[in-house]
């Protein structure tokens, strides 16, 4: 299929505004014909002394064949519709319709494929929400497993401190499933942001502290689940001043580091370093993060095709102890929260591995 459902006419307008080939004039056609060849072998039979009875059988053969060239012209395309509809209700919606007829039924066939394309992108978002479900469920279950297993096997105490990161745990799932269960005003963009000031340091030295957490518990689950398991790689936290503040919603930009980092350690080498840095944007309360890493990096080819969804790239493997491909969901997810903001994300130059360069606009500044 070369051409998707924007680049074909709309249903029912006719190919270039104007239909010359109607199933109409198809028929009307036939019948002019047929009176043609009957009354031009009655001439010839009143010329030649012929006998009626066989002009009348050469007319009804000629209308005949004729008459079915013309159903053929129509029950073919009907057949061939009715193929692809069966399909469709089977669940394959790959299969189309040819549009290559200029009549009502090359209209109904524009249609069908219309229905096919708009059917099969609803199957692909299903199933990108299951997936993408399980990518966001994934951190915040694989924290609080962590605190309970270290609680349960005496590493640490059940203090107030410790439940109070359980809590912390349980309420971010919470509000994930809220969010996701919401997939269609997401996907739409009109998920409200709830937008506040709140200080960069001790914000990004929680969600690294989670991310080496998370790390360690997944060390000791199976692998395939589509997360690293890497813990020997290093997070070091850069942020400069070291009071700075940013304006944005929490919640969402802990969504775009946490994935940043999950993707910058599964492609670090062995013992390798991510850094996180944070810097003052140009706008009031705005901010310029990047997460850099010490892997292979991303050919410059590469660049436009990091952040679509499903997209695992080419890297070399293996990458480190316990690292994996993952889902190819994280850095579309990233990509999602930072348009919310109406921020930029991208792939940066780097002289070693890669550096991914997060801008958020920050408060918007008062009309004059």
């Amino acid at each position: 299929m070369s051409d998707g459902p924007a680049a074909r006419r709309s249903p029912g307008e006719p190919w270039g505004g104007v239909r010359p080939f109607s199933i109409k004039t198809k028929l009307g056609a036939l019948v002019i014909i047929a009176v043609l060849i009957t009354t031009g072998l009655s001439m010839i039979a009143v010329r030649t002394q012929t006998e009626l009875r066989f002009i009348t059988v050469f007319s009804m053969i000629a209308t005949l064949l004729i008459t079915q060239f013309v159903a053929h012209s129509l029950t073919a395309p009907l057949d061939e519709m009715n193929a692809v509809a069966r399909s469709i209700s089977h669940g394959d919606y790959t299969r189309r319709v040819r549009e290559n007829r200029r009549d009502e039924l090359g209209d109904l066939a524009g249609t069908i494929n219309l229905m096919a394309d708009e059917l099969e992108a609803q199957d692909h978002q299903r199933k990108e929400l299951v997936a993408n479900v399980s990518h966001e469920l994934r951190t915040p279950i694989a924290g609080l497993r962590a605190v309970l297993e270290n609680v349960v096997d005496g590493i640490a105490e059940a203090d107030p401190e410790t439940m109070r990161t359980a809590l912390k745990q349980t309420e971010r799932l919470g509000r994930l499933v809220e969010t996701l269960l919401d997939l269609s005003r997401l996907d739409n963009g009109v998920v409200p942001l709830r937008m506040r000031r709140f200080e960069v340091w001790p914000y990004l030295s929680g969600v690294l502290k989670e991310a080496n957490m998370v790390a360690s518990a997944r060390g000791g689950m199976a692998s395939g689940s589509g997360s690293h398991t890497r813990t020997d790689v290093h997070l070091h936290l850069d942020v400069s001043p070291p009071e700075l503040t940013a304006h944005a919603d929490p919640e969402r930009i802990h969504q775009v580091v946490a994935n940043l980092i999950d993707n910058a350690i599964k492609h670090s080498p062995p013992h390798g370093r991510v850094t996180v840095k944070a810097r003052r944007g140009v706008q009031p309360e705005s901010l310029v993060l990047e997460v850099l890493d010490e892997g292979p990096g991303i050919p410059k080819s590469d660049w436009h095709r990091v952040f679509e969804r499903f997209n695992r790239g080419a890297v070399r493997r293996p990458h480190g102890p316990g690292s994996d491909g993952g889902t190819g969901l994280g850095l579309a997810i990233a990509r999602w929260a930072v348009d919310l903001h109406g921020g930029r994300i991208g792939v940066a130059e780097s002289e070693r591995g890669c550096r991914i360069l997060v801008t958020l606009p920050g408060q918007p500044s008062e009309p004059s």
